[in-house]
Protein backbone atom coordinates (compact mmCIF):
# COMPACT_ATOMS: atom_id res chain seq x y z
CA UNK A 1 0.00 0.00 0.00
CA UNK A 2 1.27 3.46 -0.92
CA UNK A 3 0.37 6.75 0.75
CA UNK A 4 -1.97 9.03 -1.20
CA UNK A 5 0.87 11.55 -1.44
CA UNK A 6 3.07 9.00 -3.17
CA UNK A 7 0.24 7.91 -5.42
CA UNK A 8 -0.05 11.50 -6.65
CA UNK A 9 3.69 11.64 -7.24
CA UNK A 10 3.70 8.40 -9.21
CA UNK A 11 0.71 9.41 -11.31
CA UNK A 12 2.34 12.75 -12.10
CA UNK A 13 5.55 11.07 -13.21
CA UNK A 14 3.77 8.33 -15.15
CA UNK A 15 2.72 10.83 -17.81
CA UNK A 16 6.28 10.59 -19.01
CA UNK A 17 7.73 7.09 -18.74
CA UNK A 18 11.04 7.54 -20.50
CA UNK A 19 12.56 10.01 -22.92
CA UNK A 20 11.93 9.34 -26.58
CA UNK A 21 14.65 10.57 -28.95
CA UNK A 22 13.39 11.81 -32.29
CA UNK A 23 13.57 9.54 -35.31
CA UNK A 24 15.89 11.95 -37.11
CA UNK A 25 18.39 11.90 -34.29
CA UNK A 26 18.38 8.12 -34.23
CA UNK A 27 18.76 7.84 -37.98
CA UNK A 28 21.71 10.21 -38.34
CA UNK A 29 23.31 9.55 -34.94
CA UNK A 30 23.96 13.27 -34.46
CA UNK A 31 25.73 14.76 -31.44
CA UNK A 32 22.39 15.96 -30.08
CA UNK A 33 18.88 14.62 -29.80
CA UNK A 34 15.33 15.79 -29.07
CA UNK A 35 13.53 14.48 -26.00
CA UNK A 36 9.84 14.44 -25.21
CA UNK A 37 8.85 16.05 -21.89
CA UNK A 38 5.09 15.75 -22.29
CA UNK A 39 3.37 15.84 -18.91
CA UNK A 40 6.48 16.97 -17.04
CA UNK A 41 5.06 20.42 -16.17
CA UNK A 42 1.99 21.98 -14.58
CA UNK A 43 1.56 25.76 -14.33
CA UNK A 44 -0.17 28.27 -12.08
CA UNK A 45 -0.84 31.91 -13.11
CA UNK A 46 1.49 31.63 -16.09
CA UNK A 47 0.62 32.50 -19.68
CA UNK A 48 3.36 30.26 -21.04
CA UNK A 49 5.04 27.01 -20.05
CA UNK A 50 8.37 25.29 -20.75
CA UNK A 51 8.62 23.50 -24.07
CA UNK A 52 7.60 19.85 -24.06
CA UNK A 53 10.22 18.90 -26.60
CA UNK A 54 13.83 19.80 -25.82
CA UNK A 55 17.21 19.37 -27.41
CA UNK A 56 20.18 18.01 -25.47
CA UNK A 57 23.69 17.46 -26.72
CA UNK A 58 25.63 14.27 -26.18
CA UNK A 59 28.26 16.17 -24.21
CA UNK A 60 25.73 17.75 -21.85
CA UNK A 61 23.87 14.49 -21.29
CA UNK A 62 27.06 12.61 -20.41
CA UNK A 63 28.19 15.38 -18.04
CA UNK A 64 24.84 15.32 -16.27
CA UNK A 65 24.98 11.55 -15.94
CA UNK A 66 28.51 11.65 -14.53
CA UNK A 67 27.61 14.33 -11.98
CA UNK A 68 24.46 12.50 -10.90
CA UNK A 69 26.24 9.17 -10.57
CA UNK A 70 29.03 10.81 -8.55
CA UNK A 71 26.38 12.28 -6.25
CA UNK A 72 24.78 8.86 -5.81
CA UNK A 73 28.06 7.12 -5.03
CA UNK A 74 29.15 9.88 -2.65
CA UNK A 75 25.92 9.67 -0.66
CA UNK A 76 26.04 5.87 -0.50
CA UNK A 77 29.61 6.19 0.74
CA UNK A 78 28.49 8.66 3.42
CA UNK A 79 25.90 6.12 4.51
CA UNK A 80 28.57 3.43 4.86
CA UNK A 81 31.03 5.73 6.65
CA UNK A 82 28.32 6.87 9.06
CA UNK A 83 27.47 3.28 9.92
CA UNK A 84 31.21 2.66 10.43
CA UNK A 85 31.13 5.60 12.88
CA UNK A 86 33.64 7.63 10.87
CA UNK A 87 30.95 10.32 10.49
CA UNK A 88 29.13 11.58 13.56
CA UNK A 89 26.26 13.93 14.24
CA UNK A 90 23.64 15.08 11.76
CA UNK A 91 23.75 13.67 8.24
CA UNK A 92 20.97 14.17 5.67
CA UNK A 93 21.44 12.29 2.40
CA UNK A 94 20.20 13.28 -1.06
CA UNK A 95 20.12 10.04 -3.03
CA UNK A 96 17.00 9.91 -5.20
CA UNK A 97 16.91 13.68 -5.64
CA UNK A 98 20.05 14.05 -7.82
CA UNK A 99 18.11 15.26 -10.88
CA UNK A 100 17.01 18.40 -9.02
CA UNK A 101 20.47 19.71 -8.13
CA UNK A 102 21.94 18.64 -11.48
CA UNK A 103 19.13 20.21 -13.50
CA UNK A 104 19.39 23.51 -11.62
CA UNK A 105 23.16 23.59 -12.05
CA UNK A 106 22.83 23.06 -15.82
CA UNK A 107 20.28 25.88 -16.11
CA UNK A 108 22.16 28.39 -13.95
CA UNK A 109 25.04 30.73 -14.66
CA UNK A 110 27.93 30.89 -12.16
CA UNK A 111 26.78 34.41 -11.23
CA UNK A 112 23.34 33.20 -10.12
CA UNK A 113 22.90 32.72 -6.37
CA UNK A 114 21.96 29.42 -4.75
CA UNK A 115 21.04 28.66 -1.16
CA UNK A 116 19.55 25.45 0.16
CA UNK A 117 18.67 23.46 3.27
CA UNK A 118 20.82 21.22 5.45
CA UNK A 119 20.54 18.47 2.78
CA UNK A 120 23.36 20.15 0.90
CA UNK A 121 26.15 17.67 0.06
CA UNK A 122 25.16 17.24 -3.59
CA UNK A 123 24.49 20.94 -4.18
CA UNK A 124 27.97 21.64 -2.82
CA UNK A 125 29.37 19.11 -5.31
CA UNK A 126 27.42 20.63 -8.21
CA UNK A 127 28.59 24.11 -7.25
CA UNK A 128 32.31 23.41 -7.50
CA UNK A 129 33.09 21.12 -4.57
CA UNK A 130 35.03 17.87 -4.61
CA UNK A 131 34.10 14.56 -3.07
CA UNK A 132 37.18 14.66 -0.83
CA UNK A 133 36.35 18.12 0.53
CA UNK A 134 32.68 17.25 1.16
CA UNK A 135 33.33 13.87 2.76
CA UNK A 136 36.29 15.43 4.59
CA UNK A 137 33.97 18.00 6.12
CA UNK A 138 31.82 15.16 7.42
CA UNK A 139 34.95 13.49 8.80
CA UNK A 140 35.92 16.75 10.51
CA UNK A 141 39.35 17.16 8.85
CA UNK A 142 41.22 20.36 8.04
CA UNK A 143 40.79 19.97 4.27
CA UNK A 144 37.02 19.74 4.62
CA UNK A 145 34.71 21.98 2.62
CA UNK A 146 34.27 24.36 5.58
CA UNK A 147 37.58 23.54 7.27
CA UNK A 148 35.82 21.16 9.70
CA UNK A 149 33.73 24.00 11.16
CA UNK A 150 30.49 23.34 9.31
CA UNK A 151 29.87 19.62 9.21
CA UNK A 152 27.14 18.05 7.09
CA UNK A 153 24.75 21.02 7.14
CA UNK A 154 27.00 24.04 6.55
CA UNK A 155 28.95 24.16 3.29
CA UNK A 156 29.61 27.34 1.29
CA UNK A 157 31.41 28.43 -1.87
CA UNK A 158 31.42 32.18 -2.33
CA UNK A 159 33.29 32.02 -5.65
CA UNK A 160 30.49 29.86 -7.06
CA UNK A 161 27.74 31.91 -5.38
CA UNK A 162 26.71 28.97 -3.22
CA UNK A 163 25.55 30.24 0.16
CA UNK A 164 24.88 27.02 2.05
CA UNK A 165 23.65 24.81 3.81
CA UNK A 166 21.29 26.17 6.55
CA UNK A 167 20.65 24.17 9.70
CA UNK A 168 17.35 25.78 10.72
CA UNK A 169 14.24 24.65 8.84
CA UNK A 170 13.26 27.32 6.30
CA UNK A 171 15.82 29.87 7.53
CA UNK A 172 17.65 29.90 4.20
CA UNK A 173 14.67 31.35 2.34
CA UNK A 174 14.80 34.94 3.73
CA UNK A 175 18.54 34.92 3.00
CA UNK A 176 17.72 33.82 -0.56
CA UNK A 177 15.38 36.79 -0.90
CA UNK A 178 18.25 38.99 0.25
CA UNK A 179 20.48 37.47 -2.44
CA UNK A 180 17.79 38.23 -5.02
CA UNK A 181 17.57 41.80 -3.72
CA UNK A 182 21.35 42.15 -4.16
CA UNK A 183 21.15 40.76 -7.70
CA UNK A 184 18.45 43.26 -8.63
CA UNK A 185 20.35 46.11 -6.96
CA UNK A 186 23.52 45.30 -8.90
CA UNK A 187 21.84 44.57 -12.25
CA UNK A 188 22.80 46.61 -15.27
CA UNK A 189 19.85 48.56 -16.71
CA UNK A 190 18.38 46.94 -19.78
CA UNK A 191 20.05 43.57 -19.20
CA UNK A 192 18.60 40.40 -17.66
CA UNK A 193 19.22 40.12 -13.93
CA UNK A 194 21.07 37.30 -12.29
CA UNK A 195 18.61 35.27 -10.26
CA UNK A 196 18.58 33.54 -6.89
CA UNK A 197 17.09 30.21 -5.89
CA UNK A 198 16.16 29.16 -2.37
CA UNK A 199 15.57 25.41 -2.07
CA UNK A 200 13.65 23.85 0.80
CA UNK A 201 11.61 20.75 1.50
CA UNK A 202 7.87 20.27 1.67
CA UNK A 203 8.19 20.08 5.45
CA UNK A 204 9.35 23.72 5.53
CA UNK A 205 6.82 25.03 3.01
CA UNK A 206 4.40 26.43 5.61
CA UNK A 207 7.03 28.30 7.62
CA UNK A 208 5.92 31.83 8.46
CA UNK A 209 9.24 33.34 7.42
CA UNK A 210 8.75 31.91 3.93
CA UNK A 211 5.32 33.52 3.56
CA UNK A 212 6.74 36.86 4.70
CA UNK A 213 9.70 36.55 2.34
CA UNK A 214 7.45 35.68 -0.59
CA UNK A 215 5.28 38.72 0.11
CA UNK A 216 8.31 41.03 0.12
CA UNK A 217 9.75 39.40 -3.00
CA UNK A 218 6.51 39.93 -4.90
CA UNK A 219 6.11 43.53 -3.74
CA UNK A 220 9.64 44.36 -4.85
CA UNK A 221 9.62 42.10 -7.95
CA UNK A 222 12.77 40.29 -6.90
CA UNK A 223 14.35 37.67 -9.20
CA UNK A 224 13.98 34.65 -6.92
CA UNK A 225 12.73 31.10 -7.29
CA UNK A 226 11.08 29.58 -4.22
CA UNK A 227 11.98 25.96 -4.93
CA UNK A 228 10.16 23.24 -2.96
CA UNK A 229 11.89 19.86 -3.27
CA UNK A 230 8.77 17.85 -2.59
CA UNK A 231 9.97 14.41 -1.55
CA UNK A 232 6.53 13.86 0.04
CA UNK A 233 7.62 13.45 3.62
CA UNK A 234 8.39 16.26 6.08
CA UNK A 235 10.78 14.22 8.21
CA UNK A 236 8.52 11.21 8.75
CA UNK A 237 5.17 12.87 8.11
CA UNK A 238 3.34 12.56 4.79
CA UNK A 239 2.27 15.81 3.12
CA UNK A 240 -1.36 14.72 3.54
CA UNK A 241 -0.88 14.99 7.30
CA UNK A 242 1.37 18.05 7.63
CA UNK A 243 0.03 20.48 5.02
CA UNK A 244 -3.47 21.67 4.14
CA UNK A 245 -2.09 22.56 0.69
CA UNK A 246 -0.47 19.78 -1.32
CA UNK A 247 -0.15 21.68 -4.61
CA UNK A 248 2.93 23.56 -3.46
CA UNK A 249 3.47 25.33 -6.76
CA UNK A 250 0.21 27.21 -6.11
CA UNK A 251 1.21 28.34 -2.61
CA UNK A 252 2.32 31.79 -3.76
CA UNK A 253 -1.30 32.69 -4.58
CA UNK A 254 -0.65 35.74 -6.79
CA UNK A 255 2.90 34.53 -7.45
CA UNK A 256 3.10 32.25 -10.51
CA UNK A 257 4.10 28.64 -10.01
CA UNK A 258 5.49 25.72 -11.95
CA UNK A 259 5.37 22.04 -10.99
CA UNK A 260 8.21 19.98 -12.49
CA UNK A 261 8.94 16.27 -12.68
CA UNK A 262 11.91 16.34 -10.32
CA UNK A 263 13.01 12.83 -11.26
CA UNK A 264 13.69 13.98 -14.83
CA UNK A 265 16.89 16.00 -15.12
CA UNK A 266 15.92 17.39 -18.53
CA UNK A 267 12.58 18.59 -17.18
CA UNK A 268 14.32 20.27 -14.25
CA UNK A 269 16.85 21.92 -16.54
CA UNK A 270 14.21 23.25 -18.91
CA UNK A 271 11.84 24.27 -16.12
CA UNK A 272 14.54 26.22 -14.31
CA UNK A 273 15.70 27.82 -17.56
CA UNK A 274 12.12 28.98 -18.10
CA UNK A 275 11.93 30.33 -14.54
CA UNK A 276 15.31 32.03 -14.84
CA UNK A 277 14.22 33.86 -17.96
CA UNK A 278 10.94 34.86 -16.28
CA UNK A 279 12.56 36.17 -13.09
CA UNK A 280 15.58 37.70 -14.80
CA UNK A 281 13.31 39.80 -17.04
CA UNK A 282 11.94 41.66 -14.01
CA UNK A 283 8.65 39.82 -13.63
CA UNK A 284 9.26 39.04 -9.97
CA UNK A 285 9.40 35.72 -8.10
CA UNK A 286 8.14 32.29 -9.07
CA UNK A 287 7.34 29.14 -7.11
CA UNK A 288 8.86 25.87 -8.31
CA UNK A 289 7.72 22.49 -7.03
CA UNK A 290 10.06 19.61 -7.80
CA UNK A 291 8.20 16.29 -7.57
CA UNK A 292 10.97 14.07 -6.26
CA UNK A 293 11.68 11.30 -3.77
CA UNK A 294 14.41 10.46 -1.27
CA UNK A 295 15.49 6.87 -0.80
CA UNK A 296 17.02 7.32 2.64
CA UNK A 297 15.12 8.47 5.68
CA UNK A 298 15.07 12.10 6.75
CA UNK A 299 18.52 11.67 8.30
CA UNK A 300 20.78 8.81 9.25
CA UNK A 301 18.89 8.46 12.52
CA UNK A 302 15.70 7.69 10.54
CA UNK A 303 15.44 4.25 8.91
CA UNK A 304 12.78 5.66 6.57
CA UNK A 305 10.58 2.58 6.73
CA UNK A 306 8.34 3.26 9.75
CA UNK A 307 6.06 5.70 7.89
CA UNK A 308 6.37 4.14 4.43
CA UNK A 309 7.02 0.59 3.37
CA UNK A 310 9.90 -0.93 1.43
CA UNK A 311 7.55 -1.77 -1.45
CA UNK A 312 6.92 1.93 -2.05
CA UNK A 313 10.66 2.73 -2.06
CA UNK A 314 11.53 -0.14 -4.38
CA UNK A 315 8.65 0.68 -6.73
CA UNK A 316 9.94 4.23 -7.08
CA UNK A 317 13.47 2.95 -7.69
CA UNK A 318 12.27 0.59 -10.40
CA UNK A 319 9.96 3.01 -12.23
CA UNK A 320 11.21 6.57 -11.69
CA UNK A 321 14.87 6.48 -10.65
CA UNK A 322 16.53 9.64 -12.03
CA UNK A 323 19.75 7.84 -12.95
CA UNK A 324 17.96 5.08 -14.82
CA UNK A 325 16.11 7.76 -16.78
CA UNK A 326 19.37 9.38 -17.90
CA UNK A 327 20.88 6.01 -18.82
CA UNK A 328 17.80 5.27 -20.92
CA UNK A 329 18.22 8.62 -22.67
CA UNK A 330 21.90 7.90 -23.36
CA UNK A 331 21.27 4.50 -24.92
CA UNK A 332 18.14 5.37 -26.90
CA UNK A 333 19.81 8.46 -28.39
CA UNK A 334 22.88 6.29 -29.10
CA UNK A 335 25.09 8.65 -27.11
CA UNK A 336 26.56 5.72 -25.17
CA UNK A 337 26.27 1.96 -25.23
CA UNK A 338 25.27 -0.03 -22.18
CA UNK A 339 28.85 -1.24 -21.88
CA UNK A 340 30.21 2.32 -22.00
CA UNK A 341 27.80 3.31 -19.25
CA UNK A 342 29.01 0.43 -17.08
CA UNK A 343 32.64 1.44 -17.66
CA UNK A 344 31.82 5.03 -16.70
CA UNK A 345 30.12 3.86 -13.52
CA UNK A 346 33.11 1.70 -12.68
CA UNK A 347 35.48 4.63 -13.21
CA UNK A 348 33.40 6.96 -11.03
CA UNK A 349 33.18 4.39 -8.23
CA UNK A 350 36.99 4.18 -8.20
CA UNK A 351 37.29 7.97 -8.26
CA UNK A 352 34.92 8.33 -5.31
CA UNK A 353 36.84 5.68 -3.34
CA UNK A 354 40.10 7.52 -4.09
CA UNK A 355 38.61 10.82 -2.94
CA UNK A 356 37.39 9.26 0.31
CA UNK A 357 40.85 7.85 1.03
CA UNK A 358 42.28 11.31 0.36
CA UNK A 359 39.87 12.79 2.89
CA UNK A 360 40.85 10.17 5.47
CA UNK A 361 44.52 11.10 5.07
CA UNK A 362 43.82 14.76 5.85
CA UNK A 363 44.86 15.84 9.36
CA UNK A 364 42.54 16.98 12.10
CA UNK A 365 42.53 20.77 12.54
CA UNK A 366 44.74 22.11 15.32
CA UNK A 367 43.05 23.65 18.35
CA UNK A 368 44.42 27.13 17.60
CA UNK A 369 42.10 27.21 14.57
CA UNK A 370 39.15 27.10 16.96
CA UNK A 371 39.29 30.87 17.45
CA UNK A 372 39.63 31.80 13.78
CA UNK A 373 36.74 33.33 11.86
CA UNK A 374 34.90 34.51 14.98
CA UNK A 375 35.75 38.19 15.46
CA UNK A 376 36.47 40.50 12.50
CA UNK A 377 38.72 43.51 12.86
CA UNK A 378 37.86 44.88 9.41
CA UNK A 379 35.86 44.24 6.27
CA UNK A 380 38.65 42.67 4.22
CA UNK A 381 39.15 38.88 4.19
CA UNK A 382 41.66 37.77 6.79
CA UNK A 383 41.18 40.78 9.04
CA UNK A 384 40.29 39.17 12.33
CA UNK A 385 40.86 39.35 16.04
CA UNK A 386 41.46 36.46 18.38
CA UNK A 387 40.02 36.10 21.88
CA UNK A 388 42.38 35.32 24.75
CA UNK A 389 39.96 32.91 26.35
CA UNK A 390 37.22 30.56 25.21
CA UNK A 391 34.88 29.20 27.86
CA UNK A 392 33.79 25.61 27.29
CA UNK A 393 30.61 24.02 28.73
CA UNK A 394 32.89 22.22 31.16
CA UNK A 395 34.81 25.15 32.63
CA UNK A 396 37.77 22.95 33.42
CA UNK A 397 38.21 22.39 29.68
CA UNK A 398 38.18 26.11 28.80
CA UNK A 399 41.03 27.31 26.60
CA UNK A 400 43.47 30.17 26.71
CA UNK A 401 45.09 31.32 23.48
CA UNK A 402 47.95 33.61 22.58
CA UNK A 403 47.10 36.27 20.00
Amino acid sequence: MFTSATTRMLSFGSRRVMAQPSAGAMRFMSSSSSFDLSGAFMTHNLENAPAESVECSKEDMIKMFELMYTMRRMEITCDNEYKARNIRGFCHLYDGQEAVATGIQNAFDPEDSWITSYRCHCVALARGGTVSSIVGELFGVSDGYSKAKGGSMHMYNKKQNFYGGAGIVGAQVPVGVGLAFANKYKAEPGKPMNVAIACYGDGAANQGQIWESANMANLWKLPIMFCIENNHYGMGTSIDRHSSISDYYKMGNAIPGLRIDGMNVLAVREGVRFAKEYCGAGNGPIYLEMMTYRYHGHSMSDPGTTYRNREEIEFTRSTRDPLEYVKKCLTEAEFMTAEEIKETEKRIRKEVQKEVLKAKESPRPSMDLLTQHIFASGLEPGQQEYPDFVRMPDFAKSMTFNK
